[in-house]
């Protein structure tokens, strides 16, 4: 079984983004991971390319036209899914600022190991943990959704939906998935006040 991670990032330093933390949380599970980082004023790139060989990046531009609804960072994730090579089994995707804690990592396995040769299953289904404003709080209201896909089968069909907070199969439907027992640390609330007031 062969695994690539993916995801985006722009200006992670700047908008004090964890995606290092977050890109280092999914190494142990990927063969490879591809980054695609848009061009940024700060030494985004820089930090990225160092985190580790297994890390390829891949440069990108932003389309600001499409900011409208977060569309921009579903086309930016969809650039990293679609140069992950075919000879990966799963896809693991992990946002700038989101985590997967090590404890979670035996389940993860065994469950793409699990699924791998069942055609029926085109996803991995995580539930999340939603920080806010500090690691001592956690946002449990309605609003705060409690899970999404993370690990996607290697089907070029696939797309990143809306903001990138999810996938659906072209032309749009939900992909088949299984709900695993293991959490993704949703982090974004817990930045620098003026990096937030930025962003």
């Amino acid at each position: 079984m062969k695994v690539c991670g993916f995801s985006f990032i722009r200006n992670g330093v700047k908008y004090d983004y964890p995606f290092e933390e977050a890109i280092r949380s999914i190494l142990p599970l990927c063969d490879r991971v591809i980054v695609a980082v848009g061009r940024s004023d700060d030494d985004t790139l820089a930090k990225v390319r160092a985190i580790d060989p297994k890390v390829e990046v891949l440069e990108t531009e932003w389309d600001e036209t499409q900011r409208a609804g977060g569309r921009v960072l579903a086309l930016e994730t969809d650039k990293a899914f679609q140069a992950i090579p075919e000879q990966y089994d799963w896809c693991f995707y992990i946002q700038g600022d989101e985590v997967v804690h090590e404890a979670h990592y035996d389940v993860i396995q065994k469950a793409m190991e699990r699924y791998k040769d069942d055609n029926h299953v085109e996803g991995l289904l995580f539930n999340y943990r939603h920080f806010f404003g500090s690691y001592d709080y956690v946002g449990a209201r309605y609003a705060w959704y409690r899970r999404e896909i993370r690990i996607v089968r290697n089907n070029k069909s696939i797309y990143a939906y809306r903001d990138s907070q999810g996938f659906r199969m072209q032309p749009n439907r939900k992909l088949k998935v299984k709900l695993i027992d293991a959490y993704i640390r949703h982090c974004g609330w817990v930045r620098k006040p003026d990096a937030l007031q930025q962003k």
